[in-house]
């Protein structure tokens, strides 16, 4: 069993930055990939960004790359997802989660096996 919990979140004004964090349980974290999905009011979720175990492989949407940096600390257990350039349209519940054994694309959250309770991103303009 994984345990996610999500910080970070906040209201920022438009072109402002926030990063957030997921801090995970458990003595595997390292063989774990984690991503990052976001879900907007009425909209359906969203990938954001993923990272392999080791941290060598990064995935980013191309809604936020360019912008977005997903890296990981697996001597703390935790992922990061550093947010620049904040859009209006990046308000969302942005939620960690972390797959082992069924990610394929790592882009499809059905791929993922455990999830955080979200954090609430707001972007102002």
């Amino acid at each position: 069993q994984v345990q996610l919990v999500e910080s970070g979140g906040g209201l920022v004004q438009a072109g402002g930055s926030l990063r957030l964090s997921c801090a995970a349980s458990g003595r595997t974290f390292s063989s774990y990939f984690m991503g990052w999905f976001r879900q907007a009011p009425g909209k359906e979720r969203e990938f954001v960004a993923a990272i392999s175990g080791g941290g060598v492989n990064t995935y980013h949407a191309d809604s936020v790359k360019g912008r977005f940096t997903i890296s990981r600390d697996n001597a703390k257990n935790t992922v990061y997802l550093q947010m620049n350039s904040l859009k209006p349209e990046d308000t969302a519940v942005y939620y960690c989660a972390a797959g082992r054994w069924r990610i394929r694309t790592a882009v499809a959250g059905d791929e993922y096996d455990y999830w955080g309770q979200g954090t609430q991103v707001t972007v102002s303009s």
